[in-house]
């Protein structure tokens, strides 16, 4: 098969199934059924992989730098690889329900997300690589800890209840939890400033372009918002020594839900920003 011929539907539909595979193990355990789940998991990041180089050799860019399309796939990608990467560290853990329907929005989200590539990016090509790669990893330490907040909020439930483990659905300990949701807000929070400051770079330097852009527009706005709103929840996290609990997981969720909504509207809805239709 010619490398040029992989598309999204190939590796969409082998995240669907490894996600039906999952659903799967609450109705019958077999270690057939979740080895088959995890095979078509590593198929559809070699398949998305194949996909965003040949994305790259087309447009001469970096995904990251291609288009909002392809900045999309970046982070469904990377967000694959932390899964296999959990499932080496225990494959005991029940991560596929979890991470894959996320990764599948984000795949049927670039779908209709525009795969132009960005002509400011000639502005500045290392100010954009830096501006797209800290708001790519803070995103996604965005969406890894509403993944570790649900999951947190699923163990305490079932503590408090005094129930038993289910076979298909193990979990990490409160403790570890907590921990791992703690580290992903105080990291991706720094990023996000960071790509915020980039970001206001980026547009100062494009005043001077045949494309300039103005802060006064509804982008610079909702950014701001998804700035503030995380910067809030990390100085309580920083701040506050009892922080921890079912009140840290559930403010994580909503500050996450928050941001990944504003991001993905951003996207359709912004038209004057380094962040419009040509979003890097």
């Amino acid at each position: 098969m010619r490398l040029e011929n992989v598309t999204v539907f190939c590796f969409f539909a082998s995240y669907l199934c490894a996600l039906m595979l999952e659903l799967t193990q609450f109705l019958r355990q077999s270690v057939t059924l979740k080895w088959s789940s995890l095979g078509l998991t590593v198929a559809g990041l070699i398949a998305q992989t194949i996909y965003l180089v040949e994305r790259s050799r087309q447009t001469d860019l970096p995904p990251l730098l291609g288009s909002s399309h392809d900045w999309l796939l970046v982070s469904a990608w990377l967000a694959v690889v932390w899964f296999l990467g959990m499932k080496v560290w225990d494959s005991r853990l029940s991560i596929g329900i979890f991470v894959l329907p996320l990764v599948l929005v984000l795949v049927v989200t670039s779908r209709f997300a525009s795969s132009e590539p960005n002509p400011r990016v000639s502005i500045s090509y290392w100010g954009s690589m830096l501006h797209a790669a800290l708001w790519v990893f803070g995103i996604l330490g965005v969406i890894l800890a509403m993944i570790v907040s649900v999951m947190y909020l699923l163990q305490h439930r079932r503590l408090k209840h005094k129930r038993a483990e289910l076979p298909a659905l193990h979990l990490l300990s409160l403790e570890r939890l907590n921990r791992i949701n703690w580290w992903l807000i105080v990291c991706s929070v720094p990023l996000l400033t960071l790509g915020m400051i980039t970001g206001l770079w980026m547009s100062y330097l494009a005043q001077s372009s045949s494309a300039p852009v103005s802060l006064a527009n509804s982008t610079f706005v909702a950014f701001s918002l998804i700035w503030l709103g995380m910067a809030v929840l990390f100085g309580w996290l920083v701040v506050s020594r009892k922080a921890t609990g079912r009140l840290v997981a559930w403010r994580t969720v909503l500050a996450c839900t928050f941001l990944l909504v504003t991001l993905l509207a951003i996207k359709f809805l912004s038209v004057d920003g380094i962040h419009a239709r040509e979003l890097i």
